[in-house]
């Protein structure tokens, strides 16, 4: 366990020092897998589902900040769904107008979780958002999050059903309009999801800020809980069902997430905690002090000797 501990200081280190060339380096790496994951999902638009536009657009979002990625995303998005249908564009961009005036009212600092969201719903673990959320955001990120759980539903929608949207139809616009958003509208599986991740990142956000011992590894468990006790619901009342073993397998392997990030962001020593009580002129105060767990880098130094006078005796 020693070794783990050194490891995290070691990286902890690391990028405390190199921290200027690992973020971008870690926004290149988002941008191209947010930008591969939208021409893999679509890719209606020719010109733009190739690999040399996705590494030029994650390059320019790598020095520019994460607000900056989502309007880009969200333009690569409206010019894929433009080769589809005219009407279904029309309904996407005033959604992501929605989203974004939304977005930077409640709370602008959390953008990555627009994008963040729709990935780890394709990558079939969506239980760790909430948890992840939860752990280190506030109850504003729900928006946030179920904003991005509706994007995904919806490029699911137009992947599912492209033939249908780009074929001709006697509909006017208006009844091709209505038709679209009542389809979207009665998508009982996006009003699950959106519940259980909000449900998910209360109870997670409720019970990390409990000043109880391991209210972190608490949260994550009470988390999962929560989010497999809200799609069995959601099952009941609404008939909306997952395979079971894609939940379960999604469920511990988000957890393991969590438990990944507990061990980097909040390493703390209950043993060694502390009770402080002092006093100003108007209150009483009471603290519980928890010391974070901090090892100290082993200082290895390699002596050399000289043997020079040694080789020389043999050599006569």
């Amino acid at each position: 366990m020693t070794g783990l501990w050194v490891f995290r200081e070691k990286l902890k280190s690391f990028y405390a020092r190199f921290d200027a060339f690992i973020n971008p380096l870690i926004r290149f790496a988002f941008g191209f897998v947010t930008f591969h994951m939208l021409n893999g999902s679509l890719g209606a638009m020719a010109r733009l589902n190739n690999v040399l536009v996705e590494l030029v657009l994650a390059l320019v979002c790598s020095v520019l900040p994460y607000g900056v990625m989502v309007f880009v995303a969200g333009v690569l998005l409206l010019a894929h769904v433009s080769s589809i249908s005219l009407e279904m564009t029309t309904i996407l961009f005033l959604l992501l107008l929605f989203i974004l005036i939304l977005y930077f009212g409640l709370q602008p600092k959390d953008s990555y979780l627009l994008l963040l969201t729709p990935i780890f719903f394709h990558l079939k673990i969506p239980y760790a958002i909430p948890i992840l959320v939860g752990l280190s955001c506030g109850l504003s990120s729900v928006a946030t999050v179920c904003c991005g759980t509706v994007l995904f539903y919806v490029m699911q929608y137009i992947k599912q059903n492209a033939g249908t949207l780009s074929g001709d139809s006697t509909l006017g616009i208006v009844e091709q309009l209505m038709q679209i958003v009542r389809t979207l509208l009665s998508n009982r599986l996006m009003v699950v999801m959106m519940v259980t991740c909000a449900a998910g990142i209360l109870i997670v956000w409720l019970i990390r800020r409990l000043p109880v011992n391991f209210s972190w590894a608490i949260a994550i468990v009470a988390g999962a809980l929560t989010q497999l006790g809200a799609i069995f619901i959601g099952d009941f009342l609404f008939d909306v069902s997952l395979p079971m073993g894609q939940l379960v397998a999604g469920l511990v392997l988000s957890m393991a997430l969590a438990a990944v990030y507990h061990f980097f962001v909040f390493a703390v020593d209950y043993t060694r905690t502390e009770y402080v009580q002092f006093e100003d002129d108007d209150y009483y105060y009471y603290v519980k002090a928890v010391p974070k767990i901090a090892i100290s880098l082993p200082d290895v130094k390699v002596q050399r000797f000289n043997d020079g006078r040694r080789r020389e005796r043999f050599d006569e």
